[in-house]
């Protein structure tokens, strides 16, 4: 899967291209990375890649003939590819929209905005859709389309050293995913939970399953109301139902 960043920082992206797991997705071929700096697509010598906005107004606007250059020349290298731009105005990013992009697996463009926007013409004429990583505004685009790719890859098949790392994450099933513990079994007085320890696979699973919906329940209740309960998820409730009234009682 390849994905190309059109930026006017182009180290910020390398590093993140050469590091960690997206470094590991590289090395084995998965995916690339690459980055176009835009101010290479300026015409003049001082290479302007902003001006003034038409109307007034506060702020810079970005120029659309340095960045028409910079999303036809990613075309060109790899033409099928949709251009994304990063935008608080675009779709809402959430784990759904990742899991479709990494099955689409046909690989992004991001161009990356800074100042106050781009030119709209660009948005209307070049531009597949829009994506936003949450309600709040960033300085530029770059750490948002890093968000997105890093979402991404860890969904393709051979990225992460475990295939089940993936499918236990948080939001895969609209559930947070269950409490975790490492070494030491003691640590300040707080044990790892007993069952955790028993060898027994079916008792843990369990245990993880009851433990994701305590979650869920806790900290984002929100999201029973996009999946539902299912029988067994019902069945944990119950018991906790029973539980809190025996505590009660007492």
């Amino acid at each position: 899967m390849d994905f190309t960043v059109l930026t006017l920082f182009p180290d910020l992206v390398s590093s993140f291209f050469e590091h960690g797991m997206i470094s590991r997705g590289i090395e084995k071929k998965l995916i690339t990375g690459n980055c176009i700096n835009i101010r290479d697509f300026s015409t003049d010598r001082h290479h302007t890649v902003d001006d003034r906005p038409y109307g007034g107004g506060s702020g810079m606007i970005m120029k659309p003939e340095p960045l028409q250059a910079a999303i036809l020349a990613a075309k060109r290298r790899t033409p099928d590819t949709p251009v994304v731009l990063m935008s608080p105005q675009g779709t809402r990013f959430n784990q759904e929209k990742a899991m479709a992009l990494a099955l689409r697996n046909k690989g992004l463009i991001f161009v990356c905005g800074r100042y106050e926007g781009i030119d709209e013409r660009i948005t209307t004429t070049l531009v597949d859709e829009e994506i936003s990583i949450g309600d709040y505004v960033m300085t530029g685009g770059e750490l948002a389309s890093m968000v997105i790719i890093d979402s991404i890859t860890r969904l393709i098949p051979g990225v992460l050293g475990s295939c089940e790392s993936a499918k236990s994450d948080s939001f895969t099933d609209d559930r947070l995913e269950y409490a975790q513990y490492t070494r030491p079994e003691d640590f300040e007085g707080v044990k790892v939970p007993e069952v955790l320890l028993s060898g027994n696979h079916g008792k843990i699973n369990q245990w993880r399953e009851k433990s994701s919906l305590q979650y869920t329940f806790l900290k984002r209740p929100d999201l029973f109301k996009k999946t539902k309960l299912n029988a067994e998820e019902k069945k944990i409730i119950k018991q906790w139902c029973q539980e809190l009234e025996t505590l009660v009682r007492e």
